[in-house]
């Protein structure tokens, strides 16, 4: 069933958006810079949420708003998510967020403890503040073409 949720170039960039982001909220996804139309974002949200990759959580101050949240499965994606960032980030033009990315690579480790530690304080303050829409669209370029 994975393999089936990520056979899309969505739903990468929704756990990207999650886990290094930030993003939590269906507003932040649409408007992350991706240009993922309503219907498609909606549709593989419920595939993650299927899959068992992220879990919907109603917003503590308003019930009506929904957060979405990785799961133990969908944090576990991490490791694979900043290969793939570094490898990006090696064969794209060069610029400031591909630099901290790069740096990452000698910091693996650290790195993917700083996620899982967000993950679980619940944290969401971005993993590369500098993540921009650019880069972004550069991740999701480096994933249309494989």
């Amino acid at each position: 069933m994975c393999l089936e949720v990520f056979g899309d170039r969505w739903s990468l960039l929704i756990v990207r958006d999650l886990m290094v982001r930030g993003y939590r909220t269906f507003k932040e996804f649409q408007t992350s810079g991706e240009g993922i139309a309503t219907n498609i974002l909606a549709d593989r949200l419920q595939k993650l949420e299927a899959a068992g990759i992220i879990n919907p959580e109603p917003e503590e101050t308003d019930g009506r708003k929904i957060n979405y949240r990785l799961t133990q499965k969908g944090i576990d994606l991490a490791p694979v998510l900043l290969d793939l960032l570094i490898w990006g980030a090696r064969h794209e033009p060069a610029d400031a967020s591909c630099s901290l990315i790069l740096k990452m690579d000698k910091n693996r480790d650290q790195i993917l403890s700083e996620v899982e530690r967000r993950w679980r304080e619940r944290d969401s303050t971005p993993l590369i503040p500098s993540f921009d829409a650019g880069m972004a669209r550069q991740l999701g370029r480096t994933q249309r073409h494989k």
